[in-house]
């Protein structure tokens, strides 16, 4: 019989580099750049209103997704925006295995919780994990107010506390506003742009930013070269925290649509767009969504949403902040659940629709954008490794993932609709470990699977079931949607195989949770 291969050997399971893991703090700890005077100036005494905040995350190998990865220690500094309620991003509570809050000054730590936490928009409300030590921990504490939304030209201070205790203000103007994403690509918020140049401080992956002593953001990023700091606006923060206020947090909406500009003039009078109009052309329909289930189609044209005209390059006139990205209507100013009139042009005819806005859980999609806090469903089967696909699987195929990556599994991602009839989640062979059970299969990955032993394959609830049938003269098949290609599993040699697997070091052969 053929003898295994060490796991340490032979568990590479995509032909392409990993992912960048290691995550950087966003307040760089150098000097800032010379030939223009530093802004900073001792801060009031703002430390009744902050605290810190300590993490511990691991997060799961995309490529071995029965392991985790390397722990990363993460430090910011909150703001108490309610009585014993703290205020920082979602990426430091992402995939945590410890959570702490720490008094600016060091004197008391206390373990933490999560009250709400909201990825896309990079925003989370953490408290003391014991209902017995809470209240003394934060006695003494003065929340912070929300400031009024600030205008271009206006001042903002973001707010730093060092290692020794020594407390900064760094001013700065804002120079900009427009709708960014931060954490996650493809989730875009109300950000300001503000110029400030930094000094050097304890390192912090956010930091609040005021507008006199209130609350006017969260720092998501600072740029050293151009000294230009993305803030998390305060209407994102005002609604993120009113939506947490009763304990259901229920998550801002999205509309399911992917639009386009129509700048181009012939596409213009295909689409029977007058001169005078703007509008973006409507290029999918989230199966499921709130344009889906009011009857929008793809080749609409989105020429208003909720009273706001917007133009053929997406943007439309907020009352405050003038021009802004026409995502912020939606995921700025109205909340799950809210109904929304949309101004559509179908065939030259224009109509409204009304919409009622849902919230898009990420494992309600066919392939997730983002997994956290979950361990990912896998199987592993006589050397043959399974996986569902998602996204942060498809970026361990490296930063350029999006043209690397195998074409069957970016077209499952970017047209769901081609699978969503038949299946939950995508299920894919990542790869093969050699084995007695693999040999000749030993190359084979990135192939979607179709069929085994008979049974569709819709999740991995259904492949580890299907496996678990009587297979045919002792041989498991299984089928694959590139080619009608199928393969056959040795039953008696396989399972010998995860035996010996699971005596090697592999903790668990299959998860579907």
């Amino acid at each position: 019989m053929k003898r295994l291969i060490p796991l340490s050997l032979c568990l590479a399971l995509f032909s392409c580099e990993g992912p960048a893991l290691k995550k950087e703090a966003i307040i760089i700890t150098e000097t800032a750049p010379t030939g223009e005077p530093a802004a900073e100036k001792p801060a009031a005494d703002l430390t009744a209103s902050v605290m810190r905040i300590n993490s511990t995350s691991q997060a799961w190998n995309p490529g071995q997704p029965w392991e985790k990865t390397p722990p990363t220690n993460l430090r910011s500094l909150g703001a108490i925006v309610a009585p014993e309620q703290v205020l920082t991003t979602g990426e430091m509570v992402a995939d945590i295995t410890y959570l702490e809050l720490e008094s600016p000054d060091g004197s008391r730590t206390a373990q933490a919780k999560i009250i709400a936490v909201d990825y896309e928009a990079n925003l989370a409300l953490i408290t003391v994990k014991s209902d017995d030590d809470r209240a003394a921990f934060f006695e003494g504490t003065q929340p912070l107010s929300l400031a009024e939304p600030p205008v271009i030209g206006d001042e903002l201070s973001i707010f730093q506390v060092e290692d020794n205790g020594t407390t900064l203000l760094t001013n700065g103007t804002l120079q900009s506003v427009d709708v960014a994403e931060s954490f996650l690509a493809g989730q875009g918020f109300l950000t300001y742009m503000v110029k400030a140049s930094m000094q050097s401080a304890a390192s912090s992956f956010s930091l609040p930013v005021l507008r006199g002593d209130a609350l006017s953001g969260i720092l998501l990023s600072y740029d050293s070269k151009d000294q230009i700091s993305d803030v998390l606006s305060v209407d994102v923060v005002a609604r993120f925290l009113g939506n947490a206020k009763d304990g259901e947090y229920a998550g801002f909406p999205s509309m399911g649509i992917s639009a386009s500009r129509t700048e181009d003039p012939s596409f213009r009078k295909f689409l029977k767009l007058q001169p005078e109009q703007g509008g973006l052309y409507i290029g999918k329909v989230r199966k499921g969504g709130a344009a889906d289930m009011a009857g929008v189609k793809v080749g609409d044209v989105l020429l208003s949403a909720g009273g706001h005209a917007i133009d053929k390059r997406g943007y439309y006139q907020h009352p405050h902040y003038g021009s802004l990205f026409w995502g912020h209507i939606v995921r700025g100013e109205k909340s799950t659940g809210d109904e929304i009139i949309l101004g559509i042009l179908r065939d030259g005819e224009p109509l409204e629709i009304t919409a009622t806005l849902t919230r898009e859980e990420p494992m309600d999609r066919l392939v997730p954008d983002y997994q956290f806090d979950r361990a990912p469903n896998y199987l592993v089967k006589g050397g043959f490794i399974f996986q569902e696909l998602t996204r942060p699987v498809l970026e361990a195929f490296g930063k350029d993932w999006a043209t690397r990556a195998p074409l069957n599994l970016l077209d499952a991602y970017e047209n769901p609709e081609k699978f969503e009839d038949k299946a939950k989640r995508v299920i894919f062979l990542s790869g093969a470990i050699p084995t007695p059970a693999t040999v000749g299969y030993e190359r084979l990955r990135n192939l979607i699977v179709k069929k085994v032993n008979g049974v569709e394959i819709d999740s991995m609830k259904t492949l580890i079931e299907a496996f678990g049938k009587a297979a045919e003269n002792n041989l498991h098949s299984i089928e694959f949607m590139e080619e009608d290609f199928t393969v056959y599993l040795d039953e008696t040699v396989s399972t010998g195989v995860d035996s010996a697997l699971l005596q090697r070091g592999l903790n668990r052969l299959s998860r579907a949770e």
